[in-house]
Parts: C-alpha cells; structure tokens; sequence
C-alpha cells in the first residue's frame, strides 16, 4: 500500500496501520487543523465532520517519504472544505468564538469585557477580508504555519502569499483603527 509506513492490506481490504503514527499526527496537528477549518466553515460539527475526514484521508494516503506532512495535512483540509461546499454550495461563515481561550484567567470583569471586545472587532475585521487575505492571515498568525508553507498549501508562490499577507495586515490595521476612532468619538 502506498502510504503510511507499516499500513497494510489485509484480507476483506481492512487496513492496518501502525496506530503510534497516526495517534502521532493527530497529536501533533488535531488542534489547529480544528480551528483552521472552524474558521472556514463557521460550524463546530461540520469542522468536526471534516477534520475526521482529513485524518481517514491521512490513514488511507499519507505520502510517503519525509515531506511537509503538516503542509499536507493543511491541504488536504483546505480541499475537502471546498469540495464540501460546492456540494452545499452556501456562504463561508465565521463566528466570533473561532479562538477560544484554553485557560480561564484571574482578570477583573472590564478587563475580560474589553479583551472580548477586542477579540469581536479583529474578527470582525477579518471576516471583512477576501477569503485568500483571510486564510493567509489564519494560518500564519492563527495556525502558526510559516510563508512558505502557505504557499504550498494555497499552490500560489512564496512572494504572493508575502504580498497578500501585507496587503491584509494593511487592511486590518486600517478597518481596526477606522473603529477605534469611532469608539472615542
């Protein structure tokens, strides 16, 4: 089979596969893969549904070799989120708790209010994005993924997603500070 090392056809076509490097994947790109798809699609299930998918994928047809595996993994997320929605053909949704904080804190209730506040206006202006401005800024601040690993995963060149990625960075700190003058008006 190509594919993972130590996977298998079995009889009856069950596969069996070395769970260490599965489970090792999963550890390792569970997580922001999660939020990455949650940030397209806007719906905890259907990110749910497809993170699962990506990782069946993953079971069925890891490359072989050492390549960009989370580059990979990125892609492969990427693709089965767009074939979803040619299926339902309906409009990407964000909501406003894609990134929620893992731990609670000990602030007082205005600092939690205006953090919040915070968070709901960077959202809300990158949802204000183009979808390729959106992603680009998603998977390198959100997902941690570096330039040229976008490139790979959005099949655009390294000097496009820089170009990109500063044109949305410019366009976030505009909209941001078009809001903050409103607020102090």
């Amino acid at each position: 089979m190509k594919g993972v090392s130590g996977a298998k056809i079995k009889e009856g076509g069950m596969i069996e596969v070395d769970n260490q490097i599965l489970l090792k994947l999963y550890s390792l790109y569970q997580k922001e893969l999660y939020l990455y798809l949650y940030s397209l699609c806007g719906d905890r299930h259907l990110a749910e549904d497809l993170l699962h998918e990506t990782f069946l994928k993953a079971l069925l047809a890891l490359p072989d070799g050492h390549g960009n595996m989370r580059a990979w993994l990125y892609m492969v997320a990427r693709n089965l989120f767009y074939n979803q929605q040619k299926k339902k053909s309906r409009e990407i949704l964000m909501d406003e708790q894609i990134y929620p904080l893992e731990e609670k804190t000990e602030k007082g209730l205005p600092e939690k209010i205006f953090e919040e506040e915070d968070r709901r206006m960077l959202y809300q202006a990158i949802r204000r994005l183009d979808i390729k401005k959106r992603e680009i800024i998603q998977m390198q601040y959100f997902g941690g993924m570096t330039q040229k690993e976008i490139a790979a995963v959005l099949h655009i060149t390294l000097e496009n997603v820089r170009v990109l990625a500063y044109r949305a960075r410019k366009e976030l700190k505009k909209y941001l500070e078009e809001c903050r003058k409103e607020e102090s008006q």
